[in-house]
């Protein structure tokens, strides 16, 4: 029987995701020229190495910290156009790097762009909670934290992010008239802020369903911390949790019967989405997670659910967001086909079109935090990327640390970045003992962002 544990890891990350081995030797990058070869023949084939041409493309980061300058940001802000929604991965769960460039693209996309939230792969309720910390300063932002991202969500709870969210809360001190939200796209636990803003709005908009809601939600709003109430919950019988999901589902029915009217519509569309949210975390649960021919069936419903509720947040309010996930699910197609049948970022191209952009980022060599096989958080290490993997090669380009569009790579560069070749997708449980992902990058991001070297995220519970 699949451990609580095991599942919870599968929510957050790619299933079966493992560090990428070398690929076969055809798959390697192209070969020197023969010694004897012509000067000219020889800088011919440097022209057509990869290598090469994207060094003519390939935009250097001044640094990966926030602070500072953002100028050299520009050609990323060119590269996302008129964009709604830019979806920045990471190869590792637990990377300072990742987060914090991360937090200099936010700042960028805010400042220079027009952003005006930042969602993560974090339950919807536990977005709500956070905003309001944003907006409002309501509550404590380390009890948030420590009581909001637990169990596998607990790689979240790091200074990185600590910090990001205090830039965040002081960018709306400053702007309170327009302010930058935090939303959060998951279905892994639905909070007690959802129960109460739907009791809330039926109480004031529709009381002759008050009753029916208390009826339905009957067991369901958490009396626990977030991680006790998802390990019992998944302990029920799962006649009981497709029973529950149902429940969920009538009182969003109950709740779109009618459409609200003048100032009702939105305090009624959001009434529907929480609702919703709700509805997403009991219908994840009533997968048969025992059945291993369910698994690629949940996966694909959660990368759709957290599609879905980007994609309402960016209709509903007009702003633009920077979603940030791991690469596998801000991709274009997935990384692991049989596990993932179809990611977050597919999902999203298909409902925005070219509003949405996908930037993954890469990495050469470091090290992240991930759960160990007996469960426990550890820091785990990488040396150099193996001659023939992505990271190779696109570490030999001159810059450290920098950023290319492969819309517009020169032709060697589009010829390789279109083939398929393994690429680092550690997952937050590590090792998986699985195959190494094999990925056509340019088919699977607009962007990618290439870092040397990053370290373990600096937890901080």
């Amino acid at each position: 029987m699949r451990t609580h544990k095991a599942l919870l890891a599968a929510l957050l990350v790619p299933l079966g995701a493992t560090l990428a081995v070398a690929p076969a030797a055809s798959a390697a990058t192209p070969p020197a020229p023969p010694a004897a070869a012509a000067p000219d023949a020889a800088a011919a084939a440097a022209s057509r190495s990869p290598e090469a041409a994207l060094d003519r493309v390939a935009h250097p980061l001044r640094t990966t910290e926030p602070r500072g300058s953002l100028t050299d940001l520009r050609p990323f802000g060119r590269m996302v156009g008129d964009a709604k929604v830019v979806g920045l991965g990471e190869a590792t769960h637990s990377s300072h790097e990742f987060f914090t460039v991360k937090h200099r693209i936010l700042r960028y996309l805010v400042e220079e762009k027009g952003f005006r939230a930042f969602a993560l792969e974090a339950p919807w309720s536990t977005g709500l909670r956070l905003d309001a910390y944003l907006l409002r300063g309501e509550g404590d932002l380390k009890q948030i934290m420590d009581e909001e991202f637990q169990g596998t969500y607990q790689f979240w709870n790091n200074a990185e992010y600590r910090e990001l969210l205090q830039w965040m809360r002081a960018y709306n001190i400053k702007h309170p008239k327009d302010p930058v939200h935090f939303v959060g796209d998951d279905n892994g636990f639905a909070g007690v802020e959802l129960y109460d803003k739907v009791s809330d709005y039926a109480a004031a908009a529709r009381p002759e369903l008050s009753a029916k809601l208390t009826e339905l939600y009957k067991g369901l709003r958490p009396t626990t911390d977030a991680n006790t109430y998802v390990e019992e919950y998944l302990s029920k019988p799962l006649a009981e949790r497709k029973e529950l999901a149902e429940r969920t589902g009538q009182a969003v029915n109950l709740l779109k019967q009618r459409p609200g009217k003048g100032g009702d519509a939105e305090a009624h569309a959001w009434a529907v989405q929480h609702a919703t949210a709700i509805h997403q975390m009991t219908t994840m649960y009533a997968f048969d997670w025992d059945d291993p021919q369910q698994v690629p069936a949940a996966m694909r419903y959660r990368d759709q659910v957290m599609a879905e509720n980007v994609a309402w947040w960016q209709r509903q309010t007009g702003d633009k967001i920077a979603l940030s996930a791991h690469n596998g699910h801000v991709a274009l197609k997935t990384y692991t086909a049989k596990t993932h049948p179809k990611a977050q970022g597919d999902f999203l191209r298909e409902q925005l079109g070219r509003d949405y952009l996908s930037a993954g980022l890469t990495f050469d060599q470091g090290s992240f935090n991930a759960l160990g096989q007996d469960g426990a958080v550890h820091r785990f290490a990488v040396g150099p990327s193996a001659p023939g993997t992505t990271e190779h090669t696109l570490d030999r380009v001159r810059h450290r640390d920098f950023m290319v569009d492969m819309r517009t790579a020169p032709a060697p560069a589009r010829a390789w970045l279109a083939a398929p070749r393994t690429v680092k997708h550690i997952a937050a449980t590590y090792p998986w003992n699985d195959n190494a992902a094999q990925i056509r990058l340019a088919k699977t991001h607009d962007i990618v962002i290439h870092l040397h070297q990053v370290e373990a995220a600096d937890m901080l519970k």
